[in-house]
């Protein structure tokens, strides 16, 4: 950030926070200068762009009023003392999605924006600005667009995926493909079997379908087997929900045995898995997948393009068996009227049909490769250790030394600005208070690291009483 930028920042936050209010005089560009420490030129520049934006106006031959046209509401926590929330499914996606700029945010689940093809993205904009009306302003048709469903197709068959383009429907985003499918297939009170610790979300999604959630121990080659067995036997599930590839939060992909014995306890019990593939093009070389050993029988796979093009536009898919399909179309013209934006699809389709996006992947799974290294050495001197090296993706599942609790680290980090994501956001048991997910893109600010040493000290006494809460239940590291 800027000296320019952290100045508005800091006439910004006294405006959200009431210390000034509308029609209030800033202070004058020589007493704010010297009061911030920074040349006259900077104040003039910080307070020329805060009334382009509107913030502010000036007064000639008064000074810089507030406006009040950008105030934000006040908040309960303006009103009386700030709560402390609990540490919950919502909590990393909340701190994340609302962090203001200069916050850090190595417990988030995206790249950052310069890793992502920038290039491609604004030549394909370019390219759509001289599309047909109609892609500008008309409705998705129920399935999506049949180019981008093609290219989809083509994929499936090089994995092997006998399937037709009617059997792949696309959604606004991978989450709402997901709520569809448990739309389509739960009730309330239905149990729904998910990995333990496995994506957050997913907890918060099944928690608003008011379904029962347990969980399978997750372990560095997939689900817990024989738990998974037995697991089908006394809950009688309706759903399985699981990420086989670079799984989302241990970094693990599911191995040929694995995967051999949860299809066949499925088949005999009758139950229906959905299979997120979102992390399947960070894969150095493909893993086994349910789905392709299925056949799209009793697997569903979803999958979306967030994490490899762009989470500004988004786009989500189902590929399941046609009885399916139809019913899943149905559902998305009542909840949302058809599939995602046509200048969305046109655009993901733009770019996975040009060589662009190939080269891109190549680049980035380097990328990673190295980022990830970095990471673990600069994780180890803080005895943080990862649970495995995953073989590709941006996830490091980190287990913390002895005696420490990572909800108790976590929120001293969130006081310095630094977005942690907690291990037990992620289990349905609570038993993973000894672990944090890292996202090794976002670990290349020293300060983080500094900030976490200072956490770690500074929370033992906390870490020593929640772990002293928890105590006798299930370790992670038995999985």
């Amino acid at each position: 950030m800027t000296r320019t930028e952290e100045l508005m920042h800091s006439v910004r936050a006294k405006i959200a926070n009431r210390v000034l209010s509308p029609g209030d005089r800033l202070p004058s560009v020589r007493r704010f200068a010297k009061t911030m420490n920074v040349s006259p030129s900077t104040v003039v520049e910080a307070y020329d762009r805060l009334e382009a934006e509107g913030t502010i106006r000036a007064r000639r031959g008064s000074g810089f009023y507030v406006t009040g046209a950008n105030m934000p509401p006040m908040a309960l926590a303006h009103i009386g003392p700030p709560r402390q929330r609990d540490v919950d499914p919502f909590w990393v996606s909340k701190q994340s999605l609302d962090a203001n700029p200069t916050t850090l945010k190595p417990g988030c689940g995206w790249l950052p924006a310069e890793w992502m093809p920038n290039f491609a993205l604004r030549k394909g904009l370019r390219a759509l600005g001289r599309a047909d009306n109609a892609v500008l302003s008309d409705y998705a048709t129920t399935r999506g667009s049949l180019a981008l469903r093609r290219l989809l197709l083509a994929r499936f068959h090089d994995e092997g995926i006998s399937a037709s383009a009617d059997q792949i429907i696309l959604t606004p985003s991978g989450t709402q493909a997901i709520d569809l499918v448990c739309r389509l297939l739960l009730r309330p009170g239905d149990t729904v079997l998910v990995d333990d610790p496995c994506y957050f979300n997913f907890h918060a999604l099944l928690r608003a379908h008011q379904v029962r959630i347990v969980g399978v121990p997750f372990t560095p080659t997939g689900p817990d087997a024989s738990a998974f067995e037995q697991a089908l036997i006394d809950e009688t599930p309706r759903l399985y929900i699981t990420n086989s590839a670079l799984h989302n939060p241990t970094g693990a992909s599911i191995s040929p045995q694995t995967a051999h014995r949860v299809l066949a306890a499925a088949a005999t019990r009758g139950l229906t898995i959905v299979e997120d593939d979102i992390f399947a093009d960070f894969e150095p070389t493909s893993s086994p997948r349910l789905a392709i050993l299925d056949g799209l029988d009793r697997v569903i796979r979803i999958g979306s393009f967030s994490k490899a093009l762009s989470a500004s536009v988004r786009c989500g898919y189902i590929a399941a068996r046609p009885d399916w399909t139809e019913s899943l179309i149905d559902l998305q013209v009542a909840t949302s009227f058809g599939g995602p934006s046509p200048v969305a699809t046109g655009l993901i389709t733009s770019i996975l049909a040009g060589g662009s996006y190939r080269k891109h992947m190549d680049e980035l799974r380097h990328r990673l490769l190295r980022a990830r290294t970095e990471a673990m050495d600069r994780l180890a001197p803080l005895g943080i250790t990862p649970w495995i090296e995953p073989r590709g993706g941006f996830y490091l599942w980190c287990r913390l030394p002895d005696g420490h609790h990572s909800t108790a680290i976590a929120r001293h980090c969130m006081a310095a600005d630094v977005i942690l994501a907690p291990g037990n956001v992620f289990s349905i048991s609570q038993s993973a208070a000894p672990f944090l997910r890292f996202n090794v893109a976002q670990l290349d600010d020293e300060r983080i690291f500094s900030i976490l040493e200072r956490a770690m000290e500074n929370s033992r006494g906390d870490s020593v009483a929640m772990l002293g809460e928890c105590f006798g239940e299930r370790s992670l590291s038995r999985t």
